[in-house]
């Protein structure tokens, strides 16, 4: 699963989730500002082959209502800090697996 991390998560997500998701990347390193709205965020990873990760309540009604692809990774109620957004996103690798393959357009982890 390659994952395209919202600008919501930090960047440093990406380095620490490395090792099980290698091809992932943080919309400021494929040069996407903060302004950069949710649906070209969203149309950018359809193109790439990306899934969004994103605590972004706004993406899971974009995901509602244009469904997959691109497959939304939502990290529900993210008040915590990143190396526990990176425990969590790790103890559910194997969901976010499952999930990949399924038909379904959202994944909701919360802690």
């Amino acid at each position: 699963m390659k994952l395209l991390l919202d600008f919501n998560l930090s960047p440093k997500l990406v380095a620490m989730l490395s090792d099980i998701f290698p091809e992932s990347a943080h919309v400021f390193t494929i040069g996407m500002l903060g302004e950069t709205p949710d649906p070209v965020i969203w149309e950018y990873a359809k193109q790439h082959g990306y899934s969004v990760l994103s605590a972004d309540s706004d993406f899971v009604e974009l995901a509602s209502r244009r469904g997959a692809p691109p497959k939304l990774v939502y990290l529900a109620k993210m008040a915590y800090r990143t190396r526990e957004a990176a425990e969590l996103i790790r103890r559910n690798a194997v969901r976010m697996a499952e999930f990949d393959r399924s038909d379904d357009a959202v994944l909701i982890l919360r802690r």
